[in-house]
């Protein structure tokens, strides 16, 4: 790992920096800290640009997860800072991200194809020197992530892929409160999911297999809902759905529902808002819908944590849309409940406005966001302020194509994963780095300074973008943190003492680390996580120098580690909770959560050897025959599992001929996939909401460049 001190690089501006005694206010500005002028909207020119770009059909184009190997477009213009009238804006260049890829002969995107052959070209541009010892492999795939930051400016955009289930809930959304508005966005919206169909009539999280149930009833219920634009094939892909939903849940609606509330059990976050969508598409009865409970979100905010609420802490707004309409639809026969509801509604919307970002979307997530516009609409307050601008956010965050991500990006931890992935490349210090000053920078106007509306998080945390809808969390700050140390950011400076205290303040009572908000531990996505905990750890190892905090720290290690023992699991594993992978048992992926623990394990010295042992002796079972990782023992190997247990083993790679072994051929099998051009074609392991998957384009290529960084740096070259 590079020297985190603090150095000066020839022609590099010495950095400055305030500590928390000397007025922190200092090192942010005044728009709560997100840097929001460097990050720009697509304009209505733009939009045609991409809409030109990319013409080629949806099935005969590769993935548009996957981002181009050079930086800019020959005759694109610099970024200015603007932002759109609706107060959203975007995080890059659209034209550069949605330009078709090109394909080889063999029909795989050769986005990274050019990696090998290309290699010095790209290294003198983004100036990787030739001699550091790693192999041309890695110096390629260094190259092609710093090629991925956005132009002028400090961060990483990425991409997230798209998703027909997000497709799905904006286009019904947009029918119910802008019909007529919008029938050409949602004609192209209809079309993408009719091309994104599967053979066997379903749709899935990301436009390729597997389907399953929710996607499925949220597309067919779009297509319902939007007769007044169908396009051709429309009729078709209605009844090869109704076959998919009949062979896996039922003929009758209610066994259908009874399938989809099964999957989500006690969770109702997602589960009610796909039944409410259904039924105002005429596919499930209105008395089968549980009722949610809107009224409790006029309470304190300090009550939430008490209250057994069958939704998750960042789904609030859901909570009171869909509430809303539930009781406008079929109001509680108990006269003391229902007269309770009629008073508390005003209230309750203008609780629903104060938690609306200024973008208009609700954590720059599309279902969200269009659950709460279709309920509104739905219920007689399609004229509010909150569903304009709800309805002004999807329309802004629509593709090309019609098609809609689940956010809008994750700049804020696809940057910080960045720069720890460069961190491990041999002769690449962060610290030091032409780039360094930009991305620090940007990472420091990004924290947040002040008290969060919508979870009343203090300030100091980090969210996954910088965007008005982002929420900080104890991923994302713990991710920027330990980038920052890395940039060469001293640990009494006040972004990182800011970021210490607040982790600290967020510990559970358990000793584990939650995503959002400190003790509710009702539902899995509030509830303390080994993945979460681990990556805590990592931040507060390196972001804490002496002092009291050092010994606050000590407290919350000994108490994080007690955690991580207790929810091992009996095989030596660890579930993550924000990673999965859709080809494993359950959906879970041990591999990802274990690896991410194990790495946090043996670089705190004070762990206990027998927790790291087993979770080495896990990850050793796990290996593929071919030398990569899946999500689980026999998944197929992925860039992204296979890069993130490589981190983590060459941590003991020289302690073990077994483990140096496995690392070797996790190694090559990375190293095959640079060669054979597929290596940064993303997969699906990560996970939003309650069984929501999505790809991101960088993470294959973080992970690739991480997991061979890591082992160059104990002498493992298999390209050389």
């Amino acid at each position: 790992m590079p020297s985190l001190a603090r150095r000066s690089g020839a022609g590099l501006r010495e950095p400055e920096y305030v500590t928390m005694a000397q007025a922190p206010r200092a090192l942010v500005r005044g728009d709560n800290g997100t840097g929001m002028a460097e990050i720009r909207n697509l304009d209505n020119r733009e939009r045609a640009d991409t809409e030109r770009a990319g013409a080629e059909g949806q099935l005969s184009r590769p993935p548009e997860c996957l981002v181009p190997l050079s930086g800019r477009p020959e005759g694109s213009r610099e970024q200015p800072d603007s932002t759109s009238r609706s107060g959203r804006t975007e995080a890059v260049d659209r034209r550069e991200m949605g330009r078709p890829e090109r394909r080889q002969p063999n029909g795989n995107p050769s986005v990274c194809n050019d990696s090998v052959t290309n290699a010095a070209v790209i290294m003198q541009k983004t100036r990787i020197p030739h001699d550091v010892g790693a192999c041309a492999d890695l110096n390629a795939a260094v190259s092609h992530l710093l090629a991925q930051r956005a132009p002028g400016s400090g961060f990483w955009p990425g991409r997230l892929c798209s998703s027909p289930l997000a497709t799905a809930t904006a286009v019904s959304a947009l029918a119910a409160a802008a019909p007529e508005a919008t029938r050409d966005l949602r004609r192209r919206g209809l079309a993408w999911l009719i091309e994104s169909q599967n053979a066997d009539g379903s749709w899935g999280d990301l436009p390729a297999p597997p389907g399953n149930l929710a996607a499925t009833l949220l597309a067919v219920s779009a297509l319902r809902l939007s007769d007044d634009v169908r396009p051709t094939g429309s009729e078709t892909a209605l009844r090869r759905a109704e076959r998919f939903l009949t062979a896996t849940a039922g003929a009758s609606p209610e066994s259908r529902r009874e399938a989809l509330v099964a999957f989500y059990g006690a969770d109702r976050t997602f589960a009610v808002p796909i039944q409410v969508t259904a039924a105002l598409a005429g596919l499930f009865e209105w008395p089968t819908i549980p009722r949610l409970p809107f009224e409790l979100a006029v309470l304190p905010r300090s009550s939430y944590r008490l209250l057994r609420l069958q939704v998750v802490s960042y789904a609030l707004p859901a909570l009171i849309a869909i509430g809303l309409l539930l009781h406008a639809r079929r109001p509680s026969g108990a006269p003391p409940i229902r007269g309770l509801r009629n008073l508390v509604t005003a209230r309750a919307l203008r609780r629903l406005a104060r938690l609306q970002p200024t973008s208009g979307g609700f954590l720059e997530a599309i279902p969200l966001t269009a659950f709460v516009v279709l309920s509104l609409a739905s219920c007689g307050h399609a004229g509010i302020e909150a569903v304009r601008r709800g309805i002004r956010f999807l329309i802004d965050t629509a593709r090309a194509d019609g098609s809609w991500a689940i956010d809008v990006e994750l700049s804020g931890w696809v940057t910080a994963l960045s720069v720890q992935a460069l961190s491990a490349a041999p002769g690449v210090d962060p610290a030091i780095a032409d780039w360094s000053t930009p991305t620090r920078d940007w990472l420091i106007r990004s924290q947040h300074t002040s008290r969060h509306p919508f979870t009343g998080a203090t300030p100091g945390g980090w969210a996954w973008t910088p965007l008005p809808g982002g929420v900080p969390d104890a991923d994302d700050t713990a991710g920027a943190l330990i980038a920052l140390r890395l940039l060469g950011t001293p640990p009494d400076a006040a972004p990182v003492r800011l970021g210490v205290h607040w982790l600290l303040d967020l510990q559970n009572r358990d000793g584990g680390w939650p995503t959002f908000c400190r003790g509710w531990n009702k539902l899995p996505f509030d509830r303390s996580a080994p993945d979460i905990t681990a990556h805590v750890l990592r931040a507060l190892r390196i972001a804490v120098g002496t002092g009291s905090d050092a010994t606050r720290v000590r407290r919350a290690r000994r108490r994080a580690l007690l955690f991580l023992r207790r929810c091992r699991r009996s095989d030596g594993s660890w579930l993550p909770l924000w990673f999965g992978n859709p080809l494993a048992p359950n959906g879970e992926n041990p591999v990802y959560g274990t690896a991410l623990v194990l790495r946090s394990l043996l670089e705190i010295e004070q762990a206990p050897p027998g927790d790291s042992t087993a979770g080495i002796d896990y990850l050793l079972a796990a290996q593929n025959p071919d030398g990569g990782w899946g999500g689980a023992p026999g998944v197929p190997s992925t860039a992204e599992e296979t890069g993130c247990v490589l981190t983590a083993l060459c941590h003991r790679s020289n302690s073990s001929t077994e483990v140096r072994a496995a690392c070797t051929r996790g190694a090559a099998w990375l190293t095959a996939r640079i060669r054979d051009g597929t290596w940064c074609r993303p997969s699906p392991i990560g996970l939003y909401f309650a069984g929501l998957r999505y790809s991101e384009a960088l993470y294959p290529i973080i992970w690739t460049v991480s997991g061979l960084g890591h082992a160059s740096a104990v002498g493992i070259e298999p390209g050389k």
